[in-house]
């Protein structure tokens, strides 16, 4: 089901699928990709409710907003008009990084985390580079780097419609906006991620050249209570590349029996 909210005079849009206990899922800087197979694969265990980010799919970008600290208050929002007290939270890639700093904000609200390659944090020196530069990336370099097989990552935009295209510009337009200076990542955030009490599950792709599993490593020792998952044969997006494997991840952790 699609459907909107206005939040602080924001209008947002939401997709929710499924039934059972609620999942808050923030997409990825990709967007939700409504046409491949997990989020449908979550919603057989989860109803799951997956906000476009402003400036992504239908939702407004008014020019107030223009920080992931925004879109943390703008979710913290969602969650208290939804009333997700003891909801599970996921976040991949950038969705990621807004999905830490709302448990920083509020760590008490969401009884489980999971951080799906997120972006967001520097760990390495000034000179190191731990998110690669995707917006200086060659097409063919893009997908190499972001998919075990780049074949799979490949979309051709020859087909789509005006409007289809017009979505596509606009949550790149966004995702520039909102990680650009500094590069994808809050140089504060780091100081902080002693705050993110909930168990956290941190999965990633074994063959993601986004953020290598390294970097994920470093997310497991700087989390309180974390634990790092691999997904063979799956780059930066196994939620796409993988969908089954990577959802059962997720369920085995944020359902556990």
């Amino acid at each position: 089901m699609s459907r909107s909210l206005t939040l602080a005079g924001i209008d947002l849009a939401l997709e929710e699928q499924g039934e059972g206990p609620p999942l808050l899922f923030l997409h990825a800087g990709e967007g939700l990709a409504p046409e491949r197979p997990w989020l449908a694969l979550l919603a057989r265990r989860f109803r799951v409710i997956a906000p476009w980010h402003p400036g992504w799919g239908g939702s407004a970008l008014p020019d107030r907003i223009g920080s992931v600290e925004d879109l943390a208050c703008l979710y913290l929002d969602l969650a208290d008009a939804l009333r997700l007290d003891g909801a599970c939270l996921a976040g991949a890639c950038f969705g990621g990084w807004i999905a830490a700093e709302l448990a920083v904000r509020q760590p008490e609200r969401f009884a489980r985390l999971a951080l799906i390659a997120p972006l967001g944090v520097k760990f390495g020196a000034v000179t190191e580079r731990d998110i690669a530069d995707m917006h200086a990336m060659g097409h063919e370099d893009y997908l190499a780097a972001a998919w075990a097989d780049p074949a799979r990552g490949e979309q051709d935009t020859t087909v789509l419609a005006d409007d289809a295209l017009t979505a596509i510009a606009r949550g790149r337009e966004a995702f520039a906006l909102f990680g650009w200076k500094p590069y994808m990542h809050n140089p504060r955030l780091r100081h902080w991620l002693h705050r993110i009490r909930p168990p956290t599950l941190l999965l990633w792709g074994a063959a993601d050249r986004i953020v290598t599993p390294a970097y994920g490593a470093r997310w497991q020792e700087a989390l309180p209570d974390a634990r790092l998952e691999i997904i063979p044969d799956a780059g930066h997006f196994p939620l796409w590349e993988q969908p089954e494997p990577a959802v059962a991840a997720l369920t085995r952790f944020l359902l556990p029996s």
